[in-house]
């Protein structure tokens, strides 16, 4: 047999997230457990699609063609968004300062980000919270941008290190980029206060630094979109130039139909036309237009006062579901016997617990209690209800203790 054009290719390390739920499929246990992946499941651990959505898709059935959108996907989409990150009243977009594109959910905003910054800003650095979604390195990477980490997370409080991360944006070179996260930090559940991100704000602006925000959880945590938002709106008020990503996939629930926006403010309105263009422009060869499904459900719910009211109590309800099993698994942890502090879960927010296990604890857990979960311990509290609550408590407190 001869050999093939790719005979070097070696076989691809498998995704730390995604290799979770392979694991979880093969496991022929009835009681196993999957809290790998980030996604929403009700309390009977099933996969929803909200009532605004469904009532979105009866009334765009038939009612559309299927053409190509444009390269920078629905402005009646793009416009709706902005005002979700920005605020209906906000001055950036009265005045014509924002410039947005539909993207390929909150992995192709900050991809299209990065690559932004490759062309435009090159040499410049990124500087990433230390932990962070495992994807951002990835991205960042592939599109030649030099990545430095910042200090976010104290593992002795399971809690922010302010003082760490506020001395790493003091050092950093002047100009810096910043990968922020807007809220349900992701993967330790941390967010710093509204006094700890005007403090951020104000040291950011003294230092000349560019703020991006990944929004993929706004109405998730705390199950206020205004209030998860607070960050962009400090900064905003502050006077900054920023860009935001955001993603629909959690708080909509439209994981598969990859619907997101980057958006950029720019505090020359003379700019904003450019800077669009050439967002654009790096979209083109990369998918060429995104696509329209995603986009007009979004478009319909946030464009109908009914549906859109209808959408803010479903996103409070899927958040308000989380924080009430935060609440159990501590209550049920402390109630194990476990001498170990537990506040840290219900400290935390959104859809993630890092609940301190080592790797080694983790890999007890899906050994000996079929519990799937990624080795540096974050739990997805979306995939704990009621029913199961008290097993995973025990199991913690089995191979914790």
């Amino acid at each position: 047999m001869s050999s093939s054009f790719w005979s070097a290719v070696t076989e691809a390390p498998k995704d730390p997230i995604l290799g979770i739920s392979e694991a979880f499929r093969a496991d022929p246990d009835p009681i196993k457990m999957n809290l790998g992946v980030g996604a929403y499941r009700d309390d009977d651990g099933k996969p929803v699609v909200l009532k605004s959505v469904r009532e979105a898709e009866k009334r765009i059935a038939g009612n559309f063609n299927m053409e190509y959108s444009p390269i920078g996907g629905s402005a009646e989409f793009c416009e709706h968004s902005i005002k979700m990150a920005y605020g209906d009243d906000a001055a950036c977009i009265k005045e014509g300062r924002v410039a947005s594109v539909q993207s390929l959910s909150g992995t192709g905003s900050v991809r299209l980000m990065a690559d932004f910054m490759t062309r435009f800003r090159p040499g410049a650095k990124i500087y990433i919270t230390k932990p962070t979604w495992s994807n951002h390195h990835n991205i960042f990477a592939d599109a030649r941008v030099e990545e430095k980490t910042v200090r976010y997370y104290n593992p002795e409080t399971k809690g922010l290190d302010f003082e760490g991360m506020m001395e790493d944006i003091k050092q950093a070179d002047k100009g810096s980029f910043f990968l922020l996260h807007a809220c349900a930090h992701n993967p330790t559940g941390v967010d710093p206060s509204a006094e700890q991100w005007q403090e951020m704000s104000s040291l950011m602006k003294e230092k000349g630094h560019f703020p991006f925000f990944d929004m993929a959880y706004q109405g998730f945590a705390s199950g206020d979109c205004v209030k998860d938002a607070q960050a962009i709106t400090i900064f905003l008020n502050d006077g900054h130039e920023l860009g935001c990503s955001q993603s629909y996939a959690k708080n909509m629930g439209l994981y598969g139909q990859r619907v997101g926006c980057l958006s950029l403010v720019v505090n020359d309105k003379k700019v904003t036309s450019a800077v669009g263009s050439q967002v654009r422009m790096i979209a083109r060869p990369m998918y060429s237009n995104p696509p329209i499904h995603g986009a007009s459900l979004v478009s319909t719910v946030l464009g109908d006062p009914e549906l859109k009211s209808l959408w803010y109590k479903e996103v409070k309800g899927m958040a308000d579901r989380i924080i009430d099993m935060r609440a159990s698994l501590r209550t049920e942890l402390e109630a194990s016997g476990s001498t170990l502090k537990w506040n840290h879960v219900t400290d935390q927010i959104g859809m993630f617990c890092f609940s301190g296990m080592t790797g080694e604890m983790v890999d007890r857990l899906a050994s000996e209690y079929h519990i799937y979960m990624t080795r540096n311990g974050r739990v997805s509290m979306a995939g704990v209800t009621s029913k199961n609550v008290k097993r995973l408590a025990m199991a913690m407190h089995d191979v914790t203790k």
